[in-house]
This record gives structure tokens, C-alpha cells and sequence, in this order.
């Protein structure tokens, strides 16, 4: 009888501590905010204007402030007076290992939401849509994807940009040597540099660099839209808490009527820290994704 009590009493507690650690594993990232009184925000250095530098270890731009209000929402619903962000430069390499071993608790820079990616990270509701597209000097006669044959065409080290451009279907038989930047503020200074023709990458940071060079008209974003993506803020892959919080705070952003004056603040009113106008409208695409929030991936947006 004894004993049977002990089992008893055993399999209860292995139960709720399997349940406290089952709870504790669901919200591992709030958890660590609470505790911490901070939150580590991954962000791009040259990203404009969805994730960069303004200098001095500052950081702005679209996904930014975005981020910056969502971590405003998740403070209250933790209960918090204050919390720190603690702002981490990340890579296209090295942005989805960080998220996933937690240095990282949410990345606002310009990802795009794909399911090789999804098997390691999450992605939280999409407010941005982009179209791939090609940079070239205004000057080259370079206008499609068919006059590539023969150039080396810049693309950022750890970005699908170069392997969407070789898939496209107009892109069969065009050979091309790819060059690579460490970031997207290197990879035009390829361009610019003369050491590419071309540069392949989301519209949003082709008009943001070129917005940001010393002579914006001597570059032209040309040819067909290579593809749309979902761009979009990483999170945990395994924190379905968090996950649903940061989604709760990008419904009120949107519910609010946020969202268009975030549009006209950084793609076409002049932004820090040199004043310059990106000047890319609110395409429908994204205008759809405001409108009906989901985390469908790239794949989604792309059948035919």
C-alpha cells in the first residue's frame, strides 16, 4: 500500500514538473525578457530603410520601428515599467544560426520568410512585401535579364537573390559570374565601383542605396520582377508564446491605422541621417498583406 502511495505520489509530481517545463519551454523568450528587463533586437547595418545605421551605434529604419512598438506592446503584457533594447548587428549568414541559438530574441531586418528557413526559425505575420529586382548604371544599355550574359552580377553572401535571378525562366542560357559582398552596402559598391554590372536584391535596398549614393541618377533599377517575397520579423522557432504575442501587437499596429504613415515615413519622406527619399510607393502586394495578416512563406507567393 505504501509503495503503491509512493508511485503514486511520484507519477503526480513527475507530471507537474514535466507540465512546469512544458509551460517554461512554450514561452522561453518571455520568460527571459521578464527576468531580464531586456531584449536583444537583430538588426542590418546598410539594410535602408528597413534596417540600418544611422551612426554612433543607432539604429533605424521601417522594420525598426515596427519591432520597437511590437517590444512596446509585449513590456505591458509582461507588466514591465521599462525595458532595455539591446540592439545586435546581424548578417545575412550569420542572422538565422543567432535567432536560433537565442542571442538573438527578434530579428527586424529583411528576411524573407521561406520554408528552408522555417524549418529553423519562426516568422511572425508579414508587413512587407518586396519584388526582386536588378541595379545597373543608368549608362550600361542594360534593361532585362537576357543582357546579363557575359556579366558579373553583385549579390550579398548568404541572400537567395542570385539563385532566384538563375531560376527565373528568361534567365535559361544566360550565363553570368556572380560577386559577392559581405553586405548590402558592399555589394553596391561593387556596382558602383565598376567591379559589377549589376546588382540583384530586394527593390526596397536597391532604392535605398542608390537613394543613399553620391549620384543617384547614375543608377536605374531595371528588368522583370524575379520574384515576391514575404519579408518579414524572425522570432524563436520554438516559442509559440512569444511568437503569438509579437502577432498580437502587429494586429493592433494594423487595427490602429499604423501603417500607412509608417509607409510615407521611411520609403518617401526624407529619412536620417543625410535626408535622402528612397521614393518607393506602397505596392499592392503589401498593401494585401496588411490587410489579410498571415505568415505564409515565399513558396505561397510564388505558384503559378
Amino acid at each position: 500500500m505504501k509503495s503503491k502511495k509512493l508511485s503514486t505520489n511520484c507519477l503526480i509530481a513527475a507530471t507537474l514538473l514535466l507540465g512546469a517545463v512544458n509551460a517554461h519551454a512554450a514561452s522561453q523568450t518571455m520568460d527571459k525578457i521578464k527576468s531580464t528587463g531586456a531584449v536583444t533586437m537583430g538588426v542590418r547595418e546598410s539594410s535602408i530603410p528597413m534596417s540600418y545605421t544611422t551612426g554612433d551605434s543607432r539604429f533605424d529604419g521601417y522594420h525598426v520601428e515596427i519591432c520597437r512598438m511590437i517590444l512596446a506592446d509585449v513590456k505591458d503584457k509582461l507588466g514591465l515599467s521599462t525595458l532595455r533594447i539591446n540592439y545586435q548587428p546581424v548578417t545575412s549568414q550569420n542572422r538565422v544560426p543567432l535567432v536560433q541559438n537565442g542571442t538573438v530574441d527578434i530579428e527586424c531586418g529583411t528576411t524573407t520568410n521561406n520554408t528552408a528557413r522555417a524549418k529553423d526559425v519562426g516568422f511572425a505575420n508579414t508587413l512587407y512585401v518586396e519584388e526582386v529586382r536588378i541595379a545597373v548604371k543608368a549608362n550600361s544599355g542594360i534593361t532585362s535579364i537576357s543582357q546579363l550574359a557575359g556579366k558579373k552580377v553583385a549579390t550579398t553572401t548568404g541572400t537567395t537573390s542570385v539563385q532566384l535571378l538563375r531560376k527565373h525562366e528568361k534567365a535559361n542560357g544566360v550565363n553570368f559570374e556572380e560577386v559577392f559582398g559581405k553586405d548590402h552596402a558592399d555589394s553596391f559598391l561593387l556596382l558602383e565601383s565598376g567591379r559589377a554590372d549589376a546588382f540583384v536584391m530586394d527593390g526596397s535596398i536597391l532604392a535605398g542605396n542608390i537613394a543613399n549614393s553620391k549620384n543617384p541618377k547614375d543608377y536605374k533599377i531595371v528588368g522583370e520582377v524575379l520574384a515576391t517575397e514575404p519579408i518579414a520579423i524572425m522570432v524563436p522557432k520554438n516559442d509559440p508564446e512569444f511568437k503569438a504575442a509579437v502577432n498580437a501587437a502587429i494586429a493592433k499596429i494594423v487595427a490602429n491605422g499604423k501603417m500607412p504613415g509608417l509607409w510615407n515615413k521611411w520609403f518617401l519622406a526624407p529619412i536620417p541621417p543625410k535626408n535622402i527619399v528612397v521614393g518607393l510607393e506602397l505596392s499592392p502586394a503589401t498593401k494585401n498583406a496588411w490587410a489579410n495578416l498571415n505568415d505564409k512563406p515565399a513558396e505561397d507567393y510564388n505558384k503559378k
